[in-house]
């Protein structure tokens, strides 16, 4: 893995309601129940937690995440619930869950296999596992990126960075981890397609995500090259609609596990 990434609240929220939506889908294939405790890992600035709450509002809602400007957000927007700062690979939860909630951050995490089966053990009989992860590594967006980072003055230093996200295993992989850590499991893929202004709102989507292990290694100026070079492999990739927006196709992973047993 690379280095660790300060995300920008900010910048992520330019596009709220498109990345709100997987968080909304994914919420919506966790059974209703009588949950007593919840937490929202990589809860971000909290627009994933806030459905949570409305989804389940009689139970103990927590929000975990390594940065603290995205907090600062989530505690502004939801002061009702309890966050804390911490680095997901380090955490591990004092008691077992209802629901552990995890949208668009585990692919920033790696070793999946022991990391979802440790994720199982933190849940009660009973309890749900909901992961969402984008599986666009092979998408032109990101293809770019790791040829502007392997082609330019900066290629050895923006090396870990290729490495920043884990490979996302395949549809048998976690089936396979999670039926061993005593779950049942649901799995399915969805591509979401976003129509956007054009190649420059796609630049702009992946600054507060994708992009951001690579820019955030580069100073002012080569930042400033490292984009434009990024942005005309868009250009090329994404051609324009009749009405001038581009579309963006965005593949995301989606599981939920339930735990079985005691």
């Amino acid at each position: 893995m690379g280095e660790r990434v300060d995300w920008d609240a900010e910048q992520y929220l330019r596009f709220e309601d498109e990345r709100t939506r997987p968080s909304l889908d994914l919420l919506l294939r966790v059974r209703p129940a009588q949950l007593e405790r919840c937490i929202d890992l990589g809860c971000g600035p909290g627009n994933s937690t806030e459905l949570v709450a409305a989804r389940f509002p009689a139970a103990q809602i927590e929000g975990l995440d390594s940065s603290p400007d995205m907090l600062d957000k989530a505690r502004k927007r939801l002061p009702q619930v309890t966050f804390q700062l911490a680095q997901l690979e380090e955490w591990s939860a004092r008691s077992r869950y209802d629901l552990i909630f995890a949208n668009a951050v585990l692919q920033w995490i790696p070793d999946h296999a022991t990391l979802f089966a440790r994720l199982a053990r933190a849940l009660k009989p009973g309890g749900v596992l909901a992961v969402q992860m984008p599986n666009n590594l092979a998408e032109p967006s990101h293809v770019a990126m790791t040829e502007v980072a392997a082609d330019g003055p900066w290629a050895q230093r923006l090396a870990s960075a290729r490495e920043a996200r884990a490979l996302i295993g395949s549809f048998s992989d976690y089936r396979r981890w999670l039926q061993e850590a005593g779950c049942a499991v649901d799995i399915w893929q969805t591509t979401y397609v976003h129509a956007l202004a054009g190649p420059g709102a796609i630049v702009e989507w992946f600054k507060s995500t994708g992009l951001k292990p690579f820019v955030d290694l580069l100073s002012a100026e080569e930042r400033t090259a490292f984009l434009d070079q990024y942005l005309k492999r868009i250009a090329a990739a994404y051609p324009a609609e009749p009405d001038g927006k581009v579309l963006l196709r965005f593949p995301r992973l989606f599981i939920v596990a339930t735990r079985q047993g005691t």
